[in-house]
């Protein structure tokens, strides 16, 4: 079985969806029978077109179904692959699948038009692949058979070896020993609660005065902490300086909430802290609850309220023994059951059992 991976978004293109689809295409189980056809170098859309600018996305589709005689099409992106997608299974009588993660759905169902399109793409698939159970219930109101819903979780793993040297050389860089270290990592968008957990520093620092707070990332919402001792800005880490910040942390925080429709997937983020042996404290939010099991892995807080975000800082803060429970349970989970090998091998099984 031929299979065709149909994205906007592949590495090196940098974010959390171009990860997933790389990841796993790395560990495909038949890598010699998987292509990907995706819009890195802008070929797929022309934003010239005043209408239909992703036009040009039907005659790549149908080059590379017919070239590389593909079977079925797994569509990464429901608005606007899943319409050229769609048609081009009506033509050819090749099957598709499409991938959703969350806001790529809740965006889809925004308005009359898009929400057409959406029912009519999701109905016509042989299955509907969801990062996480919350998008999984969205999906299913919407499709009249809510069987070819699945839930397949991404996959973790840090793609560096942590540098002992480095890390050691950050901690004296920003005079991190003897301090409590407070990790928050991804883009600095209002949903990712970075604002909320500066908002609760100033009672986390009454009850933990030696916690420092550093957040690597970068984008629109820069924090204005005035605290300025007290946080650490990194915008520019790479892969490697951002696991050696997994490696020197004592708590990592990320406490996601919805914003009009935007809300977090799952949080891979949180899986490689776990998988760095570190506790997480998290949002109670979107796709969150997959990730995230409270008292097992983590904690999970009112992404709305500082004060209980405050509490779940100091809790671990205060308590080096649960910090330690909770990051080993957390390893031990992302390990068995949130390897990329693993991940693959489920969607690669679903398709092939139904082809």
């Amino acid at each position: 079985m031929k299979i065709l991976l149909f994205t906007l978004e592949y590495p090196p293109f940098r974010g959390g969806v171009a990860n997933y689809y790389g990841s796993m295409i790395k560990y495909w189980p038949e890598p010699t029978n998987i292509f990907v056809l995706h819009n890195n170098d802008g070929k797929l859309i022309n934003n010239k077109l005043p209408f239909l600018k992703w036009l040009p996305a039907f005659w790549y589709l149908w080059r590379a179904v017919k070239k590389e005689k593909i079977n079925h099409i797994l569509v990464g992106h429901i608005l606007p692959f899943g319409v050229v997608a769609y048609f081009i299974a009506k033509i050819s009588g090749v099957s598709y699948s499409v991938f959703l993660h969350g806001m790529d759905l809740s965006f889809a169902l925004k308005t009359k038009r898009k929400k057409w399109f959406a029912k009519k793409i999701l109905n016509g698939v042989k299955n509907i692949i969801c990062g996480n159970s919350y998008t999984a219930e969205m999906a299913k109101n919407i499709v009249k058979n809510g069987e070819k819903v699945i839930v397949i979780n991404p996959g973790a793993g840090q793609s560096t070896i942590n540098n002992q040297q480095s890390t050691t050389e950050l901690k004296k860089k920003y005079n991190l020993e003897n301090k409590v270290v407070l990790l928050s990592v991804g883009r600095l968008v209002k949903r990712k609660g970075f604002d909320k957990v500066i908002e609760a520093l100033p009672q986390v620092l009454k009850e933990a005065p030696n916690l420092v707070y550093a957040i690597v990332g970068n984008g629109s919402e820069m924090p204005n902490a005035g605290l300025k001792d007290k946080v650490i800005l990194i915008t520019d880490a790479d892969d490697e300086e951002k696991n050696n910040w997994y490696d020197i942390c004592d708590i990592f925080i990320m406490p996601a909430r919805e914003i009009d429709g935007d809300f977090e997937g799952f949080g891979i983020v949180y899986l490689e802290a776990n998988l760095a042996g570190k506790p997480v404290i998290a949002g109670d939010s979107g796709g969150v609850r997959d990730a995230v099991i409270d008292g097992v892995n983590g904690l999970l807080v009112n992404p709305e309220s500082a004060g209980g975000i405050a509490a779940a800082i100091i809790k671990l803060a205060r308590d080096e023994n649960l910090r330690k429970k909770l990051g080993e349970q957390g390893r031990e989970r992302a390990i068995k059951d949130f390897g990329w090998k693993g991940q693959a091998r489920k969607i690669y099984k679903l398709l092939i059992s139904k082809s």
